[in-house]
């Protein structure tokens, strides 16, 4: 490949140093570590029944962490900031800066006209998960729900495009005891769904599904979610020198 034709494929948007899209990774390794060193107090538990829904805050500079308590399970995530419903996560936006799939060190940025980072990503026990021999990656940001107007990110789920550029998902790879955690760059209101489909190993749809063979009954393989939000204990003494030289997100300058 040449170098001009490489060039054209590279992301449209670089992370380059001191830039925007810049991560400050001993800081949010700082926050990461804090789950295994004892400097995380929790504030707020929760476990999340199978098909069912729940909303709840998450404080500026608090950590949510979701664990998978008995099995694998698919759910939608959508995130608003707690004190403006107007501004919330902007999947679009989020693929195009980061990635169509997310993981450790990415950030869920809102819609216009704030466009700042909501989240960036500090823990995800499926980080390794990689690319599998389909093509499928997890944690999306290309699939919707039902709703035609609301943003999704699949917890765990496998998916990908299929080479006639068609969106599928794969069974849900994540074990008990799996984890997803985030830490909020700013006051947000969080809400999350338990797919019906559970794991997605039973098929739902199409003409492999069966809805007489109770065998293929997909709440057999619906799971809860167990859910914690903590605080930093000390969160100014968290690697020091990168929190004194850290900008929080800011929306941004708009005309």
């Amino acid at each position: 490949m040449s170098s001009a034709q490489g060039r054209l494929v590279e992301a449209a948007y670089q992370c380059l140093p001191g830039g925007p899209l810049d991560v400050d990774k001993s800081f949010y390794n700082s926050i990461s570590d804090t789950a295994s060193n004892g400097s995380r107090t929790l504030v707020d538990r929760f476990v999340l029944p199978i098909r069912s829904g729940k909303a709840w805050e998450v404080r500026k500079g608090d950590v949510c962490r979701i664990v998978a308590i008995e099995g694998a399970q698919v759910g939608d995530l959508n995130i608003w900031a707690l004190n403006n419903p107007r501004e919330r996560l902007w999947a679009a936006r989020t693929r195009q800066l980061q990635s169509a799939h997310v993981s450790v060190y990415d950030r869920l940025w809102s819609n216009l006209p704030y466009l700042r980072p909501m989240v960036t990503i500090t823990g995800d026990s499926l980080r390794d998960y990689g690319t599998d021999t389909d093509g499928a990656r997890v944690h999306d940001l290309l699939g919707t729900r039902c709703d035609p107007y609301v943003n999704r990110m699949l917890s765990g789920v496998a998916t990908g495009l299929n080479d006639k550029d068609q969106y599928f998902m794969k069974t849900c790879p994540a074990r008990k005891g799996d984890y997803f955690e985030f830490f909020a760059e700013t006051d947000i209101l969080c809400a999350l769904s338990t797919c019906p489909g559970g794991d997605l190993s039973k098929p739902m749809w199409g003409e492999t599904a069966n809805t007489e063979d109770m065998s293929d009954d997909p709440t057999l393989e619906c799971w809860g979610w167990k859910f914690g939000v903590y605080r930093m204990v000390c969160l100014g003494s968290l690697d020091g020198a990168s929190q004194t030289s850290r900008t929080r997100p800011t929306k941004a300058t708009t005309r």
